[in-house]
């Protein structure tokens, strides 16, 4: 009897299988992206800029993400799917945004980015005297004049209150 009972713990019931939990789907391959944000008139890098990646695949949108560029100007990541549609984005401090897109076909991809400083806007609107706006390249509001703060005494002096002094009237 014992060694019935040993067998038949050692097979498992019928309709049971060995692997439980949720079944395991492997990742889509990813692939490398490099984007290289530089100066468009000599070529230098340009650090700390944000860097936007937005991804689709197949018309359906699988998400955005920002990366900022490092020393080199680089900005790298690994996680978007070969075969996507890539839309990027750079935001850099004193220069005016540039975006590109892009196919991912294979494992790796490096995609150069040029930034330019602002050039002045062209606008069909007028300002409020009825003229073409002429705001300067890269202003988009004018600075508020700043007025300047009435001075005030540290301690204000502290005066002593004068009594009137009593008048003798003639009679």
């Amino acid at each position: 009897m014992g060694s019935a009972l040993a067998l038949s713990l050692a097979v498992p019931a019928s309709g049971q299988t060995e692997h439980h939990g949720r079944k395991y789907k492997p990742l889509a391959p990813a692939a490398t992206i490099t984007v290289v944000v530089e100066r468009a008139n000599n070529g230098k890098p340009i650090s700390n800029a944000s860097v936007v990646f937005r991804a689709s695949k197949e018309g359906k949108d699988q998400g955005s993400l920002e990366v900022k560029t490092n020393e080199e100007g680089k900005a790298k990541i690994d996680i978007i799917e070969v075969g996507s549609h890539v839309q990027v984005q750079v935001i850099a401090n004193g220069f005016a945004t540039n975006a590109m897109e892009f196919e991912v076909p294979g494992d790796e991809k490096e995609v150069v980015l040029k930034m330019e400083k602002p050039r002045a806007q062209v606008s069909t609107y007028e300002d409020n005297d009825g003229k073409s706006s002429t705001r300067a390249p890269g202003v988009q509001e004018p600075r508020p004049i700043a007025k300047p703060k009435p001075t005030t005494p540290a301690f204000p002096q502290t005066t002593t209150p004068q009594t009137p002094q009593a008048t003798s009237s003639p009679q």
